[in-house]
């Protein structure tokens, strides 16, 4: 039997599923619709979040090959979803800190679960906030990353900026996607033709790099894997001028 499109991301089928017509869930009495990827909500969106932490394990596992991470960074995950990713930079940083951070009360919620053992120990944080106004000083963090996430932000190029603001110099971001535009897949073309319908912003490699250098990043490396349509960006804040 042909498969699916959507098979190879089951994510993005889950968030197509819940945001057509025909799938839409009335939360309001004007039943907006729900994109549970990009805001996880309810029994749903704690499955999703679930769900996530086992599709993208390995997704994240490549893009952080892209990095070094030192035993005594602080790092922030923002969009920390299920919190697997807080997990395993609290595994590698052994010696730091890792804040997660999420604007879905459930994600939080399920990521404070996830990583309750680090948490008593003192070596990891997870709160609520928006990547639009990070509630961090200037410069706080070595290592930012963003797993299956830049494309949901609302205002893309003043989040990164707000991001770049939280970086410090010399420190490094992290982008990591499994779909972008231009990428040789199904689900990429697929959620390429709708995506002014689900709001995700995505990007081809050139656009990712751009993205970054705008903000104020420099040296930027963008990897790619076309056929499983997984993408990482690479980028580093400047030195302060001395």
């Amino acid at each position: 039997m042909p498969r699916s499109p959507l098979d190879s991301n089951p994510d993005l089928a889950l968030s197509f599923t819940l945001y057509f017509p025909a799938g839409r869930i009335p939360v309001t009495e004007k039943s907006v619709p729900v994109n549970q990827c990009s805001k996880p909500s309810g029994w749903l969106g704690r499955f999703t979040l679930r769900r996530m932490n086992l599709s993208h394990s390995r997704l994240t596992d490549w893009g952080l090959t892209h990095v070094s991470i030192e035993k005594h960074f602080t790092i922030l995950d923002v969009g920390c979803g299920g919190g697997r990713t807080v997990s395993k930079l609290a595994a590698l940083a052994t010696r730091g800190k890792v804040y997660g951070l999420d604007y879905s009360e459930d994600s939080v919620a399920v990521s404070k679960k996830m990583n309750a053992p680090w948490i008593n120990l003192g070596r990891v944080e997870v709160c609520r906030g928006s990547v639009s106004r990070l509630p961090f000083p200037d410069g706080s963090f070595d290592l930012v990353t963003a797993v299956e996430t830049h494309f949901w932000w609302p205002e893309l190029h003043n989040d990164m900026r707000e991001v770049f603001r939280v970086t410090k110099p010399g420190g490094t971001l992290l982008l990591i996607a499994e779909i972008y535009k231009g990428a040789n897949s199904a689900a990429s073309r697929l959620a390429e033709r709708y995506a002014s319908r689900v709001g995700i912003q995505l990007l081809t490699a050139k656009e990712h790099r751009e993205l970054c250098e705008i903000a104020g990043y420099s040296e930027v490396e963008v990897a790619e894997q076309p056929s499983r349509a997984w993408i990482c960006a690479v980028a580093h804040r400047p030195l302060a001028a001395s």
